[in-house]
């Protein structure tokens, strides 16, 4: 089970005209992107909880959390703080343990 925020993007898509999100052009479009590895995560409503908490991060795009992995995949508009990502997971009630 996971859980995916989407928030409202000033820009269009994040894929690349020729439809791949892998490509440079669609990493500039889209934002940054960092997965990090929480502990503690066990379900749906973690999942949600967590991706609540990150997505009221200033410049967080889309947020999702897997609960199986203990995952979570930020897009954002810049780099974003460990400590800014880490107060967010801390007050959702979970731990990061890092970059995954």
């Amino acid at each position: 089970m996971t859980t995916e925020t989407q928030l409202p993007q000033a820009t269009g898509s994040c894929c690349s005209p020729s439809g791949s999100c892998h490509d440079s052009a669609g990493a500039q479009a889209g934002g940054v992107t960092t997965v990090y590895q929480v502990s503690g995560m066990t379900c749906g409503h973690c999942e949600g909880a967590i991706s609540e908490e990150i997505s009221g991060i200033e410049g967080v795009t889309s947020v999702k959390a897997v609960a199986s992995t203990g995952q979570v995949t930020v897009v954002s508009a810049a780099p974003l703080a460990d400590e800014a990502v880490r107060a967010a997971v801390d007050e959702a009630g979970y731990e990061l343990v890092g970059r995954a």
